[in-house]
């Protein structure tokens, strides 16, 4: 018999109630300064009260209390491994680029919770080239990207080949979960990523076979016609969606790179919605990790660009939608 999630979805259901509001991020955005609106946060419950009103500091609080609650719920059940996934490799950049490159940031600016192996364990085992702590196909990346940084210094080199090994990986992952929720997560995720990739790399000058060599293959966009595409410009990749289940996205990638980020991200979380009918999956779980992922996101530009004295029209304009 499946396992039903009643009581973790419950659990889920109140702690919705504290997920901010867009009439909330504009309060924020009518602060004056940074601290200000940092301060506000904590009075809403970010952060941690021991700690400094830090971005850095409150935003990774946010995140590990976000993966501590799943944990608690979940115990022994990896149902959610999948949304973990990314973040190990994220780690893994953090890490080589730490050792090789001897970066003087601060742990909380580089590393984030949430992953299937601890931070402080990438980076000892990418300090002392164990890579036998990681599944297989994540350690051939890693190592190739260590190699590479180390005989190259090329950081974008490096990020290339973990994040095509990531997005392989999550695509992989996502057609063999059962959840519908971790399904639609991980083929967006991996659309968005492969073509926002083929325009970068496209922009910098790589020819198709060196794009088509940076995209995840075995999603739902063609990787071929989409390398093309890039070669021809933005308005093509635009033209190539329309064609796709993507279609909705179109016109905003016509707009800009910025626009169809936020697009995606709103596609994503009215996928999400659906789950608020649920009560017997995991799906609302699912929801709950992908919108607060969002919502800490959104913190963090705004952060920045208060932080930047960006005009309150601009941050406006900016606003990405809420989950509440």
């Amino acid at each position: 018999m499946a396992k039903d999630y009643i009581y973790e979805v419950a659990r889920i259901r109140v702690k919705e109630g504290s997920l901010l509001t867009r009439a909330q991020l504009k309060q924020l955005i009518a602060l004056p300064d940074i601290r200000s609106a940092l301060a506000q946060l904590a009075d809403w419950g970010w952060g941690n009260p021991d700690e400094p009103l830090e971005a850095e500091r409150m935003l990774a609080a946010e995140s590990a209390k976000t993966w501590e609650l799943i944990d608690e719920l979940l115990r022994d059940d990896d149902s959610l491994s999948l949304l973990k996934l990314t973040r190990d490799y994220q780690n893994i950049k953090a890490a080589i680029k730490q050792i090789y490159t001897n970066t003087k940031l601060p742990p909380e600016r580089l590393y984030v919770s949430g992953g299937r192996i601890a931070a402080e364990e990438i980076r000892r085992a990418i300090r002392e080239q164990d890579y036998e702590i990681f599944p297989e196909a994540m350690a051939a990346a890693a190592r190739e990207a260590a190699e590479l940084l180390a005989e190259t210094g090329d950081g974008q080199l490096c990020d290339a080949v973990l994040d095509k090994a990531a997005l392989t990986e999550l695509i992989r992952e996502g057609k063999e979960a059962k959840d519908p929720a971790l399904q639609e997560y991980a083929a967006l995720t991996a659309a968005q990523a492969n073509v926002m990739i083929a325009l970068r790399a496209a922009a910098g000058g790589k020819n198709r076979e060196e794009i088509l060599n940076m995209l995840a293959p075995d999603g739902e966009l063609n990787i071929h016609t989409l390398a093309q595409a890039a070669m021809e410009g933005r308005e093509a990749v635009a033209d190539y969606l329309r064609f796709t289940q993507y279609s909705s996205l179109s016109d905003s990638l016509m707009e800009s790179m910025v626009s169809f980020e936020r697009s995606c991200e709103d596609l994503l979380l009215s996928r999400m919605r659906e789950q608020k009918s649920e009560v017997f999956t995991i799906g609302p779980l699912v929801a709950y990790v992908v919108v607060r992922q969002n919502e800490i996101k959104s913190v963090r530009m705004l952060l920045t660009e208060k932080q930047n004295h960006l005009p309150e029209s601009v941050m406006r304009e900016r606003l990405r939608e809420m989950y509440v």
